[in-house]
């Protein structure tokens, strides 16, 4: 057989109806009766039912069928017909079939528990959901590429090992670095406030660690973020970008992945419906007014808002919903004071943005700190040893200008786009508290 190989999806799309195709994949599913073999293959575009009649093959391609389990590798060549009652809608009539390797039993079978699922992730990626969530991720950070470089900002790249946290010690890994010790970067943001004042508007889609003890459907160790960052603007116009960039993540998907949305059951209307309409933007303070007065649960000012409070917040709204001003003492020592003529007590220029349906933070971001005085006490309050951070205060001796950024987890948005009940399934290979391989 020569290369001219048609995909799957091409095949499903009716163009090849009553024509001589030739397409590869992996077999998907098989059964055999006497003379034939019922079987359906997929490759990277999708899964199309073929039928290999014996009478209509040559015997030795006829046993290399029936010997060909799930996951066998092969290459066939037949004739395609509309079936409504096969999967997409057709199915190919082999007339040849060449076994390029034949699979041993696979496995994974159905009905089996997720700890097994995991402990054989490199196959189960294979799988139909895993595909779909995969395709979906893929076309989600091609999107935020898109949305900022259409927007002039550059990519920055940032170092992966660190010498301090920027989100506090408590979840920092550490790497034995020679003869001296170095940690897992908890975000890149230290290093984009030093890029905005050669670039001025940065983004990057990098891996972050927290080494976080949670065993909670929410959380990894190792995930993705995308962060951006923008000299001259304050924490309020970055929101507002924040709310474009996800809209805009939300459209491309839409474009590129309704067949995996479909299949993973994400309803479509709903992320259509949010494009229409304009986004919230609420204060910490009004937040625990909406949750005592609409929910019935009562929160001292000045605690952070948990999973369950802010899930329970979000059943009051039909879209994403930006946060800000939360209390200066739970935040980051780089999130600068605002003054507010509401709030009880001094809130930070900071935001989060929080997904509908429980799936929690999916941005946050702040202004940052300008004044060397109050980010050294900061410092000072939270034990850090400040000669870890004069690099960072020259940022402030030497034109500095008010600057702003946030990120976005990646999983996080991943998760809520697909539906998904566990963060665990929107990463390849998920690393845990208790799982650091394959």
């Amino acid at each position: 057989m020569q290369n001219d190989f048609i995909s799957i999806a091409d095949i499903l799309s009716g163009k090849y109806t009553d024509k001589i195709v030739k397409t590869r994949g992996w077999v998907y599913r098989t059964r055999s009766s006497g003379k034939i073999v019922f079987a359906t293959i997929r490759d990277a575009s999708g899964i199309i039912q073929i039928i290999v009649e014996k009478e209509k093959i040559k015997d030795d391609e006829f046993k290399a069928a029936k010997k060909a389990l799930v996951e066998s590798s092969i290459i066939i060549k037949g004739k395609v017909k509309k079936d409504t009652r096969a999967p997409g809608g057709f199915e190919i009539g082999v007339t040849e079939f060449q076994a390029i390797h034949l699979a041993e039993k696979f496995p994974i079978t159905r009905d089996q528990s997720e700890e097994f699922l995991r402990e054989n992730r490199h196959l189960w990626l294979r799988s139909k959901k895993l595909t779909s969530i995969l395709k979906v991720r893929s076309t989600v950070t091609g999107a935020i590429h898109k949305f900022f470089r259409d927007r002039g900002y550059f990519e920055f790249t940032p170092p992966i090992l660190t010498p301090s946290p920027c989100e506090g010690g408590a979840t920092l890994f550490e790497v034995k670095y020679f003869d001296k010790k170095t940690y897992l970067t908890q975000s890149w943001q230290l290093y984009a406030e030093a890029a905005v004042f050669a670039l001025e508007k940065v983004y990057d889609v990098s891996p972050t660690f927290r080494a976080e003890r949670s065993k909670t459907s929410r959380h990894l160790t190792e995930f993705w973020m995308a962060e951006m960052e923008v000299a001259w603007l304050g924490y309020r116009e970055v929101s507002e970008i924040g709310k474009e960039e996800i809209k805009f993540i939300i459209s491309q998907v839409l474009e590129h992945n309704r067949p995996e949305l479909e299949s993973l059951g994400t309803n479509i209307k709903k992320f259509e419906n949010m494009l229409d309409k304009p986004w919230p933007t609420i204060t910490y303070t009004e937040a625990l007014d909406i949750l005592s007065k609409k929910s019935g649960i009562d929160i001292p000012w000045g605690k952070d808002l948990r999973t369950v409070e802010e899930d329970e917040l979000m059943k009051h709204f039909d879209t994403p919903v930006v946060v800000i001003q939360y209390p200066k003492s739970i935040m980051a020592f780089y999130k600068p004071l605002e003054d507010s003529a509401t709030a009880p007590g001094p809130v930070a220029k900071c935001f989060d943005m929080l997904a509908t349906e429980g799936y929690g933070e999916i941005i946050g971001g702040s202004e940052r700190d300008t004044d060397i005085k109050s980010l050294t006490e900061s410092l000072k309050k939270e034990g850090e040893d400040i000669s870890n951070y004069e690099w960072y205060l020259d940022l402030r001796r030497y034109g500095s200008v008010v600057h702003s950024g946030y990120g976005v987890g990646v999983e996080r948005l991943v998760s809520w786009i697909c539906n998904l009940d566990n963060i665990k399934d929107s990463i390849p290979f998920p690393r845990t508290l208790t799982r650091f391989e394959p």
